[in-house]
C-alpha cells in the first residue's frame, strides 16, 4: 500500500511540474519531423509494377509528370496532400416517454373441507382462521422521460498526407492542423480511407466520403486548463463511490 501511494504521488508531481513548466509561456507545436505524414512524403514507397520507358518518350512533346499542364493535380500515391473538407451541420432531438403500472390481489382461504378447517383453527392463535387462510396485494408504478437535443455545425479545411495505399487502391490518410493564438493552441486532426474516385479535380475531398474517419477539433493551452477540473478532483470523481 506504501508502494502505491508513493507511485501514486510521484504521478500526481510529476504532472503538476508539466503544468508548471507552462507558465508564463506558450504552448508547443507538435514537433512535424518524424510524423507519419513526414515518413510518408520521405519514403513513397515501392512501385506496385515497373513501367519501362518508350523510345518515343524521349522525343515526344506530350509529358505524362505531375508537372505538365494536363497532368493530373489529383493525389495518386503515397506521400502526395490533398484537402480534406469538413462541414458538419447537424441537429438531432429526441424525445421519450414511457410509463408502466401493475395491481394484484390475490386471496385464498378454505371455510369447508370435510372439518379439517375447525380443526386446525383449534390450533391456531387467537384470532387466526384457515377461512382466510392467504391473502396478498402488490401494485408497482414506473415512470420515465428522456430527451436529447443537439446542434452542431462546424466548417474546417485541412491537408492531409496520403500515408498509404492498400492493395485494393483504398488511400489511407492522416493530417494534422496546429494554431497558436496568444497562449491557446487549437489542434484539429483527420484520419481515415478515401477512394481515389472520390477526390475531386480540386484535389478535395469531403468528410463524408472517408471510412472510417475519425475527426479531432480541440485545444491545449491556457484556456483548456481552466476548463478541465482539476487532476485532484478528477482522481476523486473517479476513486469516491457517492
Amino acid at each position: 500500500m506504501k508502494k502505491v501511494s508513493i507511485a501514486f504521488l510521484s504521478v500526481a508531481f510529476l504532472s503538476g511540474c508539466q503544468s508548471l513548466s507552462e507558465v508564463g509561456q506558450a504552448p508547443e507545436f507538435t514537433e512535424t519531423r518524424g510524423s507519419l505524414e513526414y515518413s510518408s512524403m520521405m519514403s513513397p514507397g515501392f512501385p506496385v509494377s515497373l513501367e519501362p520507358t518508350s523510345r518515343k518518350d524521349a522525343a515526344s512533346l506530350w509529358s505524362g509528370e505531375d508537372q505538365s499542364l494536363f497532368s493530373d493535380r489529383r493525389a495518386l500515391r503515397r506521400g502526395d496532400i490533398l484537402t480534406v473538407v469538413i462541414e458538419i451541420d447537424e441537429k438531432a432531438e429526441i424525445s421519450n416517454t414511457s410509463s408502466r403500472d401493475r395491481t394484484g390481489n390475490t386471496s385464498m382461504g378454505i371455510p369447508q373441507l370435510f372439518g379439517i378447517p375447525q380443526r386446525l383453527d383449534e390450533m391456531l392463535p387467537p384470532g387466526a382462521s384457515m377461512a382466510d387462510a392467504v391473502e396478498t396485494n402488490s401494485s408497482t408504478s414506473h415512470q420515465g422521460s428522456g430527451s436529447v437535443r443537439r446542434n452542431e455545425k462546424l466548417t474546417l479545411k485541412v491537408a492531409a498526407t496520403v500515408v498509404d495505399v492498400l492493395q485494393n487502391g483504398v488511400f489511407a490518410i492522416k493530417g494534422s492542423q496546429e494554431v497558436r493564438v496568444n497562449f491557446e493552441i487549437r489542434e484539429l486532426l483527420v484520419s481515415g480511407y478515401v477512394r481515389p474516385e472520390d477526390i475531386s479535380r480540386q484535389n478535395q475531398i469531403t468528410y463524408d466520403k472517408i471510412a472510417s474517419a475519425r475527426i479531432s477539433y480541440g485545444g491545449r493551452g491556457q484556456i483548456t486548463q481552466v476548463q478541465q477540473p482539476s487532476y485532484g478532483q478528477q482522481i476523486n470523481d473517479i476513486i469516491l463511490p457517492f
